[in-house]
């Protein structure tokens, strides 16, 4: 049983002691010990779920708040991206709000498709799919965890939901946009815009974080090596021309291991949103219709296919399991000029 405190400096809350430089809870009834990790922000966040003041412990909130607290520490790890944190950290409030008193056992398909059609008559049927992919991770994750009496996960399609449909981007940045960006943008952008368009790598979650490790030695020359994040595929860039050329000079004499390629004055990463800003800024200045880093990853796919690259090694690129994806990825954005009938009948 947890000892009766003697002070509380900390503000721990109730059942929370410190001991050898980690935090434990002391469970009710058990007077079991569990170690909380050595962070009292997200100790006090267990605590909380814990003591259950609001009386919600055992439901879908309770569970997807544990499953936030749970990706929250492998974010600070480096083994999630803190974009998509964000992104489900943005999603708890809807799906809280629609299924946060519900029973996750409780929870059956036609309910996150009762939710998806709802998103849809809203007039948010994309931002819908995203808060459904994000309530499906959590109750993945409570399946791998044994939690909440799941035995199926009621968002996957195997359990009979469709995604609303979503319409494909179809921006197509031409060259003179490009040209006309790139010779006002500052150098990093400049940088970040040619290595998403000579790699075809998503900028936000693959490109940004690229340091001097991903330059490894293959078969007596240099190559890119990246792992993909969405599909956890590792890639092998070859490292020649222009690519090498912006490698090369990412770098500077004397690379530092682990400073991102793209990187602020201070040697520090970019956020996805301030590299953004900073691209928004050189389309206004040129006089641009607005594009973002993620359509020049478009662009050098077309661009490819175009110059009659072969679809399997734009698919290679792209990560795509299948080249149909990539020929629909690509024809979205090509609009060729077609040619009316000119049979004399």
């Amino acid at each position: 049983m947890g000892r009766k405190r003697i002070d509380n400096k900390q503000g721990l809350p109730e059942r929370v002691y410190l001991r050898s430089g980690s935090f434990y809870y002391v469970h009710r009834g058990t007077n079991k010990w569990e170690n909380i990790g050595k962070d009292l922000a997200t100790a006090k966040k267990r605590a909380d779920h814990y003591n259950d003041p609001t009386g919600t412990f055992g439901t879908l909130a309770w569970y997807f708040d544990q499953w936030l607290i749970d990706f929250e520490q492998l974010a600070a790890a480096g083994k999630k991206s803190q974009r998509t944190l964000s992104d489900y950290t943005e999603a708890a409030i809807p799906i809280k709000a629609f299924f946060g008193q519900m029973l996750p056992s409780e929870i059956g398909p036609h309910h996150i498709t009762e939710y998806l059609d709802i998103g849809l008559k809203a007039d948010r049927g994309t931002r819908a799919n995203r808060e459904r992919a994000a309530l499906s991770s959590c109750m993945s994750w409570m399946l791998r965890n044994n939690m909440g009496n799941l035995t199926t996960n009621p968002c996957m399609r195997a359990s009979g939901v469709r995604r609303n449909p979503e319409k494909a981007r179809e921006r197509y940045v031409t060259h003179e946009e490009y040209q006309a960006v790139y010779k006002v943008a500052p150098p990093t952008v400049r940088l970040m815009m040619e290595l998403v368009y000579r790699t075809l790598q998503r900028p936000e979650i693959d490109v940004l974080a690229w340091t001097p490790a991903n330059i490894k030695h293959k078969a007596g020359a240099r190559v890119l090596r990246i792992k993909q994040h969405k599909t956890s595929r590792t890639v092998d860039i070859a490292l020649v021309g222009r690519l090498e050329e912006l490698i090369t000079q990412a770098m500077g004499p004397v690379p530092v291991l682990h400073q991102p390629l793209v990187h602020t004055l201070s040697g520090h990463a970019y956020s996805y949103d301030g590299i953004s800003s900073m691209l928004k800024r050189a389309q206004q200045k040129a006089g641009v219709q607005s594009f973002g880093f993620r359509d020049l990853k478009g662009k050098g796919a077309t661009d490819m296919w175009v110059d009659g690259e072969p679809i399997e090694k734009i698919q290679l690129l792209c990560g795509h399991a299948n080249k149909n994806t990539t020929e629909s990825y690509i024809k979205a954005r090509w609009r060729e000029t077609a040619q009316p009938n000119k049979l004399a009948v």
